[in-house]
């Protein structure tokens, strides 16, 4: 392949959480007083985390959050922790057919903890261990900085330059082309709409993949 690493974001681009997590969101939202499709949920919070993702919740509703938002994502979490989310159509064959040999890394908005559990989910974690990292945990500064591909990238110890990056949200494409990195935008999850794609050109995504045979080709 034209490449020396491969990162991986992790929610949309290897299990499908961002569907489940944003539903969970707009049903909220909606119960509350603000009426919040699915579509508009993932269209103006997927990819954040952290202050990130409340204030950007706080801005769409235009007052703070109730106390017992927090509780309600701990909740849903929690459930999805112990059911398990599955995998992205194609990505644990994808993932199968790399050469052992070749440095693989996530680099991901969400916790250790929840990245790990999914792994174990869909049966990949021994293929990207110890190169697990969040942007909650490893880095000051996460999505849409470029931070967490930089320090994924020196864990792996390969140039940024020399490493493709799987992306499917826009506020991690941001990050992902800033670092220097070529990006592969994947729309193959459930949650991307028909213009997705085209939202991810906008930030600079040179390459759009549909379907992980797509990732394949574009590496070759």
């Amino acid at each position: 392949m034209r490449f020396d690493a491969i990162i991986f974001d992790f929610d949309g681009v290897l299990i499908e959480s961002e569907l489940v997590g944003n539903r969970q969101i707009a049903r909220y939202l909606t119960g509350i007083g603000h009426p919040t499709t699915t579509e508009e949920s993932m269209a103006n919070f997927m990819g954040l985390s952290g202050g990130d993702f409340i204030a950007a919740v706080e801005r769409w509703i235009g007052r703070v959050l109730p106390d017992d938002f927090h509780a309600e994502r701990k909740a849903e979490d929690e459930r999805v922790m112990v059911e398990g989310i599955d995998a992205v159509a194609g990505a644990i064959g994808f993932v199968q057919s790399l050469s052992p040999d070749l440095p693989i890394a996530i680099a991901s908005s969400s916790s250790c903890r929840w990245i790990r559990r999914h792994l174990d989910h869909i049966g990949l974690r021994h293929r990207f261990e110890p190169m697990i990292f969040s942007g909650r945990e490893h880095v000051a500064h996460g999505k849409p900085a470029p931070d967490l591909y930089l320090y994924a990238a020196h864990a792996l110890g390969v140039e940024i330059a020399r490493c493709v990056i799987i992306e499917d949200s826009p506020v991690g494409a941001t990050g992902a082309v800033e670092s220097g990195a070529h990006v592969i935008g994947f729309v193959g999850g459930s949650h991307c709409a028909p213009d997705h794609g085209d939202r991810l050109r906008a930030l600079g995504v040179r390459d759009i993949a549909a379907t992980f045979d797509d990732v394949t080709d574009l590496l070759a």
